[in-house]
């Protein structure tokens, strides 16, 4: 079922109640273009999310980009009612501090009236540098939003002679390489061959597909096996 959106303007409050899926693809751009209708009228938002039912990597990872480009021009971007699915999946790949959250629509309007507390940083766990590289800005959204919040440095790059670069300056431990990074074997071999020292992790195929929690999860062990190693 794709996604459908009822947007309401309450005030200098949007709200966006969302229902269905969020996924990479259709659905996260026609959620852009939503938010990207009033962006010239208000800079606060609300996602209502209490009837979406999954959310893959690729559609959290947009929502995280959303709230950065939202914040960077002084705004914000809060989620409310959420659904079990949703509250798991940012509880799981540790990304709830991230945003503000509500248990209901006009607590997060009444929010916006007021000051709201800081988000909390992510503990320090481990400061073990990781590269991420993919072609898709949501998948790399979501990899620097998950890892960071697990306390690792993370630097991303959309091109394997980027990150080659990155490699022989920064020293990672672990690099990833999503999908986007693996479509030409000779490029790819050749960015593997410039990180003797550095591990490298390969994303399945469909990762931006995969529900968002447990491909998280299962990364985050993947990482942590490998550095022990």
């Amino acid at each position: 079922m794709k996604l459908t959106r009822r947007s309401q303007k309450i005030g200098e409050v949007v709200v966006i109640r969302c229902e269905a899926r969020i996924v990479a693809g259709e659905e996260v751009h026609s959620l852009r273009l939503e938010i990207d209708k009033f962006q010239l009228e208000t800079k606060k938002f609300i996602l209502q999310l209490a009837d979406v039912a999954y959310i893959d990597s690729g559609g959290l990872g947009a929502i995280v980009r959303l709230l950065a480009t939202i914040r960077s021009a002084r705004g914000d971007l809060k989620l409310c009612q959420l659904s079990p699915i949703v509250q798991q999946t940012l509880q799981s790949t540790n990304l709830k501090g991230l945003f503000h959250t509500n248990g209901a629509e006009q607590e997060a309007i009444a929010a916006f009236s007021g000051r709201h507390p800081s988000v909390a940083p992510a503990s320090a766990a481990s400061r073990s540098k990781l590269i991420c590289s993919d072609s898709s800005s949501d998948l790399l959204a979501y990899l620097s939003a998950l890892l960071k919040r697990c306390g690792y440095e993370v630097y991303t790059t959309k091109f394997l002679l980027d990150a080659a670069i990155l490699v022989k300056t920064m020293r990672p431990r672990v690099a990833i390489c999503g999908p986007g990074t693996q479509s030409s074997a000779a490029a790819f071999e050749k960015f593997c061959h410039s990180a003797p020292e550095t591990k490298i992790l390969l994303l399945s195929s469909d990762f931006h597909a995969t529900d968002a929690g447990p491909a998280g999860l299962d990364l985050v062990e993947k990482i942590r096996s490998l550095l022990k190693a």
